[in-house]
């Protein structure tokens, strides 16, 4: 196995101030030894000096490259898609490391996973093991430890029946699933959550009327009873997450942080502004830890994002594509 260029463990508690310097060692590293970001380095000419001079591979290479360090792994994560559609492959070397950043970044968000019940409205593991976002609920219900922890897609009338009985035992409950299962179970079983965190996932992705994130939010909150809807933001060719907590702001674990581009100049990066979203996650060591995603946003001067649409004639993507 090839050394790492850092100690992972640095990651969880990573300053601001020592961001820019694991993130010139790790380009570095993964500029020397991942052959598809070496040839994209080599063509842009480029070096890190700062955070805005960092080459980002296009998320789009992870369709039609495998982009991974060291030996072919034995584990692969695919996005989800129809049939027809050309999904990302990213290969993964450490499911260990994977694990690491989702449960600091829970407990970082959240707290212990041990203290919730956490429910999961995706396909069970077994039906899709291929996704990185199943898999990351799978292993938080093993976490949880909680004997109504589990996958409730397929069973509205189940859930609702075990949400009535968390809810009397005043059980706090993490909730995830992908907004057009949210919204069908919101519609079919309203009610009032009062310990119940909701996590959504994504929009529509063509299931469904596709709703703003604010519009998606007013109507679990009404179904629901609740002012706790947040959401995630990860996706496939990644392995760390972002949480919107309040107002669809979005806040990065300290190993994690989003840049922008002008939509016109990729090239043009900057901190803070409106554009292409430019993600760094350096616990994607053994992959690329600089991807330029498809997605248009507009990130803070505290380094929050919000999301607000797609670049334009980009492809359906997604968690809410995992039951087509």
């Amino acid at each position: 196995m090839i050394q790492l260029p850092i100690d992972i463990q640095q990651l969880w508690n990573l300053s601001k101030e020592d961001f820019l310097l694991v993130s010139k060692k790790v380009f570095q590293w993964q500029a020397g030894h991942n052959e598809v970001y070496k040839q994209w380095v080599n063509l842009n000419r480029a070096s890190a000096t700062e955070l805005i001079s960092i080459p980002f591979l296009p998320i789009s290479f992870y369709k039609t490259q495998d982009v991974f360090i060291g030996p072919k792994p034995v584990t692969l994560f695919e996005s989800s898609g129809t049939t027809q559609d050309v999904v990302s492959k990213h290969w993964i070397q450490d499911t260990h490391l994977y694990q690491q950043s989702f449960l600091h970044a829970f407990n970082l968000f959240y707290g212990a996973p041990s203290n919730y019940c956490v429910i999961g409205l995706l396909p069970s593991y077994l039906e899709r093991g291929n996704s990185s976002l199943v898999y990351m609920v799978n292993q938080l219900i093993k976490s949880s430890g909680h004997s109504e922890s589990g996958f409730y897609l397929d069973d509205f009338k189940k859930l609702d029946t075990v949400l009535k009985k968390l809810e009397e035992k005043k059980q706090p409950v993490w909730l995830i699933g992908v907004s057009f299962a949210l919204t069908d179970f919101a519609a079919a079983y309203p009610q009032k959550l009062n310990y119940t965190t909701v996590i959504e996932t994504g929009g529509m992705k063509g299931r469904k009327k596709e709703l703003t994130r604010e519009e998606l939010h007013q109507v679990l909150s009404s179904n629901l009873g609740t002012k706790n809807i947040h959401s995630e933001y990860g996706m496939t060719e990644l392995l760390s997450q972002a949480y919107a907590i309040k107002e669809g702001i979005f806040r990065c674990p300290p190993w994690m942080k989003v840049l922008v581009a002008d939509e016109e100049d990729p090239i043009a990066l900057k901190e803070t502004g409106r554009g292409v979203l430019h993600i760094i996650d350096l616990a994607n060591l053994h992959s690329c830890s600089f991807i330029a995603t498809e997605d248009l946003g507009e990130v803070f001067s505290d380094g929050s994002f919000k999301v607000i649409g797609r670049v334009d004639a980009s492809e359906r993507r997604g968690c809410s594509l995992l039951v087509v």
